[in-house]
């Protein structure tokens, strides 16, 4: 499975949908974490708290392919797609793996997965070197075996996607 995740509306259209799940997550109501720890200990895999995100965070474990599209704020994510991937917690463990001399969690059956993630919004070169750092962090948390950024203005966002989706649809 294909999954994206935008924190605005996207224009797109792919051919087969059954194939790629896409979550507007601007349209969802998605609460903060609560840092109880209760996807580790009382209801091990699944948050306790009942709201859209539930529906998110399996797909994002069982994707292969994956793509993130946000704003950039302050060299990172924009509140929506921060608040949803500090939500998927769950997919992790809590116990903890030194992986090339840093300490990381321990997937809970979590898929490798090819990740695009694009950045839009005015962006200056500062930020852009944060959000890299920030990336590549994730990207070992997140079992990504590998990932692109594309940085964007707003206005051309939706065609970056859609060469994404173009992307996919030839792999």
């Amino acid at each position: 499975m294909k999954l994206i995740l935008s924190d605005r509306p996207l224009d797109i259209h792919f051919s087969n949908p059954h194939e790629i799940r896409y979550f507007n997550l601007s349209e969802l109501k998605i609460a903060n974490c609560t840092g109880c720890f209760g996807c580790w200990t009382k209801t091990p895999g699944k948050c306790v708290i009942r709201d859209d995100a539930t529906r998110i965070y399996p797909c994002i474990a069982r994707s292969n392919a994956i793509l993130y599209v946000s704003r950039l704020k302050y060299g990172g994510y924009d509140t929506v797609m921060k608040t949803m991937l500090e939500r998927a917690i769950p997919i992790q463990q809590a116990f903890i793996r030194i992986h090339q001399g840093e300490t990381h969690h321990v997937q809970r059956n979590v898929i490798p997965k090819k990740a695009v993630i694009i950045a839009y919004g005015d962006i200056d070169d500062e930020e852009q070197d944060i959000f890299r750092e920030l990336i590549a962090r994730n990207a070992r948390n997140m079992n990504f075996e590998s990932y692109e950024i594309i940085f964007t203005s707003e206005s051309m966002t939706d065609i970056m996607v859609t060469k994404i989706l173009e992307q996919w649809e030839k792999s």
